[in-house]
């Protein structure tokens, strides 16, 4: 495989940082156009992968980033092959009946308004390298969870997003992931600064999944997502796919990592390749 080109915004830790490294240090080493507000991680990966790394900072919600960011890719490396729309907030957090519209607003500029402008900024680069676009999306698209009303609706948004893109661009492959319960800094606030806003049963479901150790590794769904925003399958295209990671022993007793695809709320189950995350 030939070095590719991919953006990842979301990049300066978590997920996004998983899937902006691995691109990075794959046996065909890629080239990354990193994109987030804190600027220090990214500066550091620019650091360490000069040739490959382009840095555009800066808030998501401004939607300019998205053309700098496809401009800096073109401009440093000739082509643009994928993009890793990972970035999101959790926004207001609590009952619909004391929600603040125009805060609303203002969060689905940065989760859901901000894909927008990423996709069309790099739609004519992807028809040519016929490319990927990659989605960080939540259960919380498929669930209906007290008090987290308003990142459910992003996040719905953005799985109908990748759909209709999936139908209207035959060249490029859009596929929306659900990467489970990830031990990242936005679990940290639903459990650390959400305690009395979000629905209880909720908050201890979070706070007992990083009691018990339960929570994914940034790494396990990053390194799928990397994977697939470089080879996606075409008949993914358009649609969403829970992340799930299973264990099991083979005949001799040696662990084993497999990764499988199982569709939501109705979609069908499709099975990938084997891909190992360590």
């Amino acid at each position: 495989m030939a070095a590719k080109t991919i953006i990842v915004t979301g990049a300066s830790r978590g997920i996004g940082l998983a899937i902006a490294k691995y691109l990075l240090t794959a046996p065909q080493a890629h080239n990354v156009v990193v994109v987030a507000r804190s600027v220090e991680p990214l500066e550091k990966l620019k650091e360490q992968y000069s040739k490959q790394v382009e840095v555009v900072n800066g808030d998501l919600a401004d939607f300019s980033l998205a053309q700098k960011a496809v401009d800096a890719a073109i401009k440093s490396f000739g082509q643009l092959d994928g993009v890793v729309l990972n970035h999101g907030i959790l926004g207001q957090v609590g009952k619909i009946a004391a929600a603040d519209v125009d805060q609303w607003k203002k969060d689905f500029d940065v989760n859901f308004f901000s894909l927008v402008a990423f996709a069309k900024a790099a739609l004519p680069a992807l028809r040519q390298s016929k490319g990927k676009i990659i989605f960080t999306s939540s259960g919380a698209a498929v669930s209906g969870y007290p008090g987290w009303g308003l990142y459910g609706a992003t996040k719905a948004a953005m799985n109908h997003f990748a759909m209709s893109l999936g139908n209207e661009e035959p060249d490029i492959t859009s596929v929306a992931i659900r990467p489970g319960m990830v031990d990242t800094e936005m679990q940290r606030e639903l459990r650390e600064d959400h305690a009395t806003n979000l629905d209880a049963e909720m908050h201890s479901k979070f706070a007992g999944a990083h009691k018990d150790g339960k929570l994914v590794k940034p790494e396990q769904p990053g390194h799928v997502m990397a994977k697939l925003v470089l080879d996606a399958p075409k008949d993914l295209s358009g649609r969403f796919f829970s992340y799930v990671l299973q264990l099991y022993e083979n005949s001799d007793g040696a662990n084993n990592t497999q990764m499988e695809r199982q569709g939501a709320r109705g979609f069908p189950r499709i099975d990938l390749k084997v891909i190992d995350y360590n």
